[in-house]
């Protein structure tokens, strides 16, 4: 049966309803047709309102069909059940990941695996490495290599660039920023003289004398990198990663996704994948559109996503939900917009006192492009990491949402949305805003942020406590953007790594916790991998929970989360994921 036909069926008919009367079990199941798989003598955490728990659950057709008791949900047995013991195991809703790049992502080490970089020397060694096998005059180009996690806590120099490759164009590219080296700037006429056109973000650093130290701030908009001699993948090369990506997701239980910035090939790769019966994750799309150039012509394209038949059809495997845009830098890279100066700097190369970070699109700006998003039903979501960022998304939202527009209708979003406050957390739950944020950045960078911006400039770094305290809705999220595995990945994805960081507060690298007063229990850690990342991606009807009538995706687990040893969340492994009903992983059980 087509995944269409599947997603079409949500309502109870008489007839299982009549057999729940007749049975003391909840169950859709079609004119009382036996369980395909029954779960059993296991913990079944349905996740639902009332968190509550159960023995045994019966899924069939794509659907849970009944929850209950080992003999209540045991009347759906038939010759064919395949029924599991569970053996006391805890079975979860499939978890949701609310943001990932898969299909760059799959494709980082295609051409050559990426070592480890965890200092400069590492860096220097790998760029060493390709200028002793790359043509004279190729680029050498690395991405996603954040300073905030280098043992230096800097970015390499351009003289030390020089050094590793005197004769190859050199660009160490860390999110939106770059160090680059004298060739590269050479090659794209960047000296004392340069300047960045107007009206395009991004600032040139320069050292004393005006020479620019090769530290570049949202380089992508003026300065080009070339060919760097990578081989290119055929479309059945790329399908294959893609495919490889989906089964790691599943193998930590991950059964949902979001595609934070996708293009249109990417959509239709995960369309193709969906009718060929390969597909194992559902996919939720937020299109990427551009912020500059003509303001009309943004909100053409704007208006054109909204027209997509994978946004105005529902389907439950791939879905356009709405766009994305990029309103400031990063944390990780020094160019984050604040509220207040971010502070002179020698781990960002921050020579300004007054420096704020980026604002890429200016608020009068901001605010056409949200409206004619929501106005055409499609939840806009903007990358939004520091507080300065924030509070601008917030007031335009707010905005709008006197104006009668329907901001929480659309659910809109706000991505990463680090750097909060009392005022936006509050905002945020008034508006009926939705967060999209990633514990792993917590981990993996506090120690750099406490040294930049001291312990109580972070009171209300990824807040997430006072997030659920104020009834807002947050979703947890990995932001990941290379590699296959999930713990090797630049941005880990697995979601168990993020629940202990989101209970927890600690990090890697730093004593202590991080305003331990933010940490999550261990419901809410559940919650914000399931039913709160389905309210984000509007499936809380058909995902995020296990109740009776909504999709089969689920997750048998070797942990305990709710009653385990703190330091053994993270260890968690998934033994069984389901997803439609259908096992797409199994390891050892």
């Amino acid at each position: 049966m087509k995944p269409a036909t599947l997603a079409a069926r949500g309502t109870f008919t008489f007839a299982a309803l009549l057999v729940a009367l007749l049975t003391g079990v909840t169950t859709t199941s079609v004119r009382g047709a036996p369980a395909e798989v029954i779960l059993h003598s296991g913990k079944i955490v349905t996740v639902n309102d009332k968190f509550s728990i159960h023995q045994a659950i019966a899924i069939g057709d794509g659907r849970i069909l009944a929850i209950g008791t080992d003999a209540e949900v045991a009347k759906l047995k038939g010759p064919r059940t395949e029924s599991v013991n569970l053996a006391g195991r805890m079975v979860i809703p499939g978890l949701m990941d609310s943001h990932t790049h898969p299909t760059s992502a799959s494709m980082y080490e295609f051409d050559h695996a990426m070592p480890e970089m965890e200092s400069i020397a590492d860096v220097l060694a790998y760029i060493r490495s390709r200028a002793a096998i790359a043509t004279e005059g190729q680029w050498i180009t690395t991405s996603q290599i954040f300073i905030t996690r280098l043992k230096e806590q800097r970015y390499p120099t351009r003289a030390e660039l020089d050094a590793a490759a005197p004769k190859h164009p050199v660009a160490f590219q860390t999110g939106p920023d770059a160090s680059v080296n004298s060739l590269a700037l050479q090659l794209n006429k960047i000296d004392r003289h340069f300047q960045i056109p107007v009206g395009v973000p991004g600032k040139v650093e320069k050292d004393a004398n005006g020479e620019p130290t090769g530290i570049l701030r949202t380089s992508a908009n003026y300065f080009k990198t070339g060919n760097t001699g990578a081989r290119s993948a055929t479309e059945t090369e790329r399908t294959e990663r893609l495919i490889a990506l989906f089964k790691d997701y599943n193998s930590v239980g991950i059964t949902t996704i979001s595609d934070r910035n996708a293009g249109l090939g990417a959509i239709e790769s995960y369309a193709k994948l969906r009718d060929a019966g390969a597909l194992t994750v559902r996919v939720s799309a937020s299109q990427g559109v551009g912020s500059l150039g003509e303001l009309a012509k943004i909100q053409d394209n704007i208006r054109a996503v909204a027209k997509h038949k994978l946004h105005t059809e529902r389907d439950d495997w791939v879905r356009i939900i709405g766009i994305k845009m990029f309103l400031d830098g990063g944390m990780l890279t020094g160019s984050a917009y604040m509220r207040q100066p971010w502070g002179l700097s020698e781990i960002y190369s921050i020579t300004d006192p007054q420096y704020r970070g980026v604002l890429f699109i200016p608020k009068d700006r901001l605010k056409p492009m949200v409206r004619t998003a929501v106005e055409s039903g499609l939840q806009f979501t903007a990358h939004s990491v520091g507080d300065g960022a924030v509070h601008t998304l917030m007031e335009v939202y707010d905005e709008l949402t006197k104006e009668g527009l329907p901001i929480r209708q659309t659910r809109a979003c706000v991505t990463h949305s680090n750097f909060m406050s009392k005022e936006s957390v509050e905002t945020a739950a008034r508006l009926g805003v939705v967060l999209d944020i990633q514990p792993a950045w917590l981990y993996l960078d506090t120690r750099t942020l406490v040294k930049q911006f001291g312990y109580d400039r972070l009171r209300y770094f990824q807040p997430l406590k006072s997030i659920f305290a104020a009834g807002g809705i947050v979703g947890g999220g990995s932001d990941h953007m290379q590699k296959i595995g999930s713990l090797r990945s630049v941005n880990p994805y697995n979601p168990f790594l993020g629940m202990a960081t989101a209970i927890t507060r600690r990090a890697k690298w730093h004593e202590g916790q991080l305003h331990p007063e933010e940490a999550l229990t261990r419901e809410q850690a559940l919650r914000f991998y399931t039913i709160n990342n389905a309210k984000l991606l509007f499936l809380e009807d058909r995902a995020g929970s296990l109740e009776v009538g909504k999709l089969a995706d689920l997750v048998v687990l070797d942990t305990d989360l709710l009653t385990c040893l703190e330091d053994k969340i993270a260890q968690t492994k998934a033994l069984r994921t389901y997803v439609n009903g259908k096992l797409v992983y199994r390891e050892g059980f």
